[in-house]
């Protein structure tokens, strides 16, 4: 088995890190989480929200235009489309809360809050979605309750939709990993048989890197003998792909210590996989970089097991 060679484009976005690539009618954008900004530090670090309230938008990868902000006081969020209609999922009001929100558009300008998913007692973070036989699967990253999560939170729980706006949680068995932390999820499916999850392992250090596995049931998971998909590199990922940085922004991409590659997210664009991932210390100095493989993202997922 030969390991897929990613390339590592660089540095894109500074305050920025849970992004999704995703198409829609044929052009590419990109769904940013944008957070509050609590202090004038945080500000700063954060231009596109100047707000005490955190929100989310797309950004047209085309023009660079960014499209209207929605789901205000709604965190880590995802996107996902289908049947010509853009959708979000967020955590309502604060990270680790019980209540998912799914907001719909049928052009990324107008937005209405279509479903929920409550679940007293859950604390829940980031999110995923797919769809495989005409169902939809959304990922939970949670950590309570201990029942569900483990006794080494953080792990994934699952629930199931036939329409992205009434969902049923699967059994408990559908979990991935309770024995060890795992974080920072993101979801797929490729026309096969299997769900692909990427996932961040913590290593000795702490240190933490992106690894992949896959399930047919949700229930029996197999993990790639070529883990991790990224690991951290100092010399590629504080690479500057974003002249438009300013040299203040350079100076602390420079400057700062990176023990992690995070929340990587994919799509297929033009027959090539476009990648968004986070890179940093894990505990609040993060930074927002893009990379690439030449392929289709169906050839991406399968080459890391067969």
């Amino acid at each position: 088995m030969t390991k897929p060679q990613i390339r590592k484009h660089g540095t894109i976005k500074f305050g920025t890190v849970e992004s999704t690539p995703i198409v829609f009618r044929g052009n590419l954008y990109r769904f940013e989480y944008c957070r509050p900004a609590e202090s004038q530090a945080l500000a700063a670090r954060n231009p596109d929200n100047p707000n005490p309230w955190s929100s989310f938008h797309f950004i047209d990868m085309k023009t660079g235009r960014r499209l209207p902000s929605f789901a205000r006081d709604h965190h880590l969020g995802c996107a996902y489309t289908d049947g010509g209609v853009m959708y979000a999922v967020g955590v309502d009001k604060t990270w680790g809360g019980d209540t998912l929100h799914i907001f719909s558009s049928p052009d990324l300008e107008n937005w209405i809050c279509a479903g929920e998913l409550h679940l007293p007692g859950w604390k829940i973070f980031n999110t995923g979605v797919c769809k495989k036989d005409g169902v939809y699967t959304l990922l939970m990253e949670i950590s309570a309750p201990v029942e569900e999560a483990g006794e080494h939170p953080f792990t994934f729980r699952f629930a199931q939709s036939p329409d992205m706006l009434h969902w049923t949680l699967t059994p408990r068995e559908c979990v991935f990993q309770k024995d060890r932390y795992a974080g920072g999820p993101a979801i797929y499916t490729v026309g096969d048989s299997w769900y692909y999850v990427l996932y961040l392992e913590a290593g000795p250090g702490p240190t933490y890197t992106n690894c992949i596995a896959r399930s047919r049931d949700l229930i029996s998971w197999t993990y790639s003998p070529l883990n991790p998909v990224l690991m951290y590199d100092e010399a590629e990922d504080k690479r500057i792909a974003n002249p438009f940085l300013t040299e203040a922004e350079q100076r602390q991409i420079r400057e700062a210590v990176d023990i992690n590659n995070s929340d990587l997210e994919l799509c297929e664009f033009n027959g090539r996989t476009i990648m968004y991932y986070s890179w940093g210390n894990q505990q609040g100095t993060e930074f927002l970089a893009e990379a690439s493989w030449e392929g289709k993202l169906k050839d991406f997922l399968e080459a890391w097991f067969d």
